[in-house]
């Protein structure tokens, strides 16, 4: 051959692999070559720069196959190759290469068999980093696993609807919630399963998440289920839309709301029965405390007339007391009927009250119970100590617990009553010592103040002083709290707010 011709093939050969490296580059796509005669490893520039070695690194075979990850890659690809070899059939698969510099990479080798006589002498093969795909395959891959996941097993109903309102996939729970199974939703649509008067509901987002002008809303709709009855749901409807913006579907979250409708219905059931029965009870209270007035007046009078028309029949120590009480009767009712015409009270309205002066009017109401126990009672109350309360509440307070100190007295001794008081943070304390038979605490604190709870028996109890008193001093602002021994006594704390 002569030397210009043997020069120029030469030449051809050196464009041919320029023009080869250049497609390879600009596709970043790299190419090995495998020569079975030489036993040698060619890579090109591309395949060398995803190894991350230097473009002057000679790769050997041993060290190109140990660039893949040890394990089942670096098993799978030796594999490969050799049946590539010995059967002479081509490769094409997705491997995980270590790089030099310890970098973990994603890579598509493909490889065929070049033959002579019918046997292998070449394997060649194109080299190519695919590691920035893959990696977004697998997040792809995982968010799809993981909306799966939530879709199936959520515990509200999920639902993804198309833009003609039929139904392209439900969950379990959107299957529990109306009743039909995923193959009765899949034949039916959206519209045929609502309320007939629901069905409006809804329509007007819907047209302006299709037209991009909104891209969720939220409501409240009423569902048939599959058994006829009515399903109350609360819905949160989202649009999904492509990469160019255009709408594919919806999707559907359905939240089973029936059991709190149903408690809000009994809750306002419950409001109108109890409003109704305070009206009753604030009429009940307007005849009481008018009625008591016009017998309590009658008493009165009789009384002065007793004092003017017979002196001498008044002249003894019962008369006094009687009068007394009668006076404190009428006090009382006065009191009960301010009570009966206030709607609302107003810890802000309360009235400013002498405790001792109170204290003092309730004694003497409970005179003949007090000398008919011996009951001693100790008073120790300054008489400029005043708090704030209602008249009525503040008698009642002090009668009640005054009496149950006398009546469940301790059959060894005779009653004695101790009244003290002393200011505790923003509260005039007032407390109320006896010596009686005492409660266990430990078996009724929890039930020391409901109504009709007894803890003594006594023929007189009803179970209803202590929840009456409680109720009272709390509608006040106050509290009220007790300490007690079997045996030896009981102690009430009343708590009031004071000036």
């Amino acid at each position: 051959m002569p030397k210009n011709a043997q020069k120029n093939i030469i030449s051809n050969e050196f464009q041919d692999e320029q023009f080869i490296d250049k497609i390879q580059h600009s596709l970043a796509v790299g190419s090995w070559e495998v020569n079975l005669k030489t036993n040698t490893l060619k890579w090109s520039e591309v395949t060398k720069k995803i190894h991350e070695v230097d473009s002057d690194y000679i790769p050997t075979l041993d060290t190109g196959i140990n660039f893949y990850k040890e394990g089942k890659h670096r098993e799978h690809i030796t594999t490969l190759f050799n049946n590539a070899v010995e059967n002479c059939e081509g490769f094409d698969d997705e491997f995980i290469i270590i790089t030099v510099n310890g970098n973990e990479k994603w890579v598509r080798s493909i490889g065929y068999p070049i033959l002579e006589d019918n046997k292998c002498v070449l394997v060649r093969g194109v080299f190519q980093d695919i590691t920035e795909k893959t990696q977004k395959n697998i997040e792809i891959t995982y968010k799809e696993n993981l909306f799966r996941s939530f879709f199936e097993y959520s515990l509200t109903g999920l639902a993804i609807v198309g833009l003609k309102g039929q139904w392209l996939k439900v969950n379990k729970s959107t299957s529990n919630i109306l009743g039909y199974t995923e193959a009765e939703f899949l034949e039916t649509n959206f519209m045929s399963i609502t309320h007939e008067e629901d069905r409006h509901i809804g329509f007007k987002e819907v047209k302006l998440m299709v037209n991009n002008e909104l891209d969720n809303f939220q409501a409240d709709k009423r569902y048939i289920h599959k058994d006829g009855s009515t399903v109350h749901c609360q819905i949160s409807v989202s649009i999904v839309r492509d990469d160019n913006n255009k709408p594919l579907h919806f999707i559907t979250n359905i939240n089973n709301i029936s059991k709190s409708k149903k408690a809000k219905a009994e809750i306002k059931n419950l409001l109108a029965i109890s409003s109704k029965q305070n009206e009753r009870l604030l009429n009940f209270a307007h005849i009481v405390s008018h009625n008591l007035r016009s017998h309590a007046g009658n008493l009165d009078m009789l009384i002065g007339l007793k004092k003017e028309d017979y002196p001498e029949s008044t002249n003894n120590e019962y008369f006094p007391h009687i009068e007394k009480a009668v006076k404190n009767l009428n006090e009382t009712i006065s009191n009960l009927n301010e009570v009966a015409i206030q709607n609302i009270i107003e810890i802000e309205n309360l009235k400013s009250i002498n405790l001792l002066q109170f204290t003092t009017n309730a004694i003497s109401n409970i005179k003949a119970l007090r000398i008919a126990n011996n009951a001693n009672i100790e008073v120790f109350i300054d008489e400029k100590t005043s708090v704030k309360a209602i008249p009525a509440y503040l008698d009642s307070i002090l009668i009640n617990l005054l009496t149950n100190a006398i009546k469940y007295k301790s059959p060894d001794r005779d009653p004695e009553i101790e009244l003290t008081v002393k200011q505790i943070d923003t509260y005039m304390v007032l407390e109320i010592a006896d010596n009686g038979m005492g409660i266990d605490l430990d078996r009724h604190c929890k039930k020391l103040f409901g109504m009709y709870n007894v803890f003594h028996k006594n023929k007189d109890a009803k179970g209803i002083g202590l929840f009456i008193s409680k109720n009272q001093i709390e509608s006040i602002g106050g509290k009220i709290e007790v300490e007690s021994t079997v045996g030896q006594g009981t102690k009430f704390k009343l708590f009031f707010k004071y000036e």
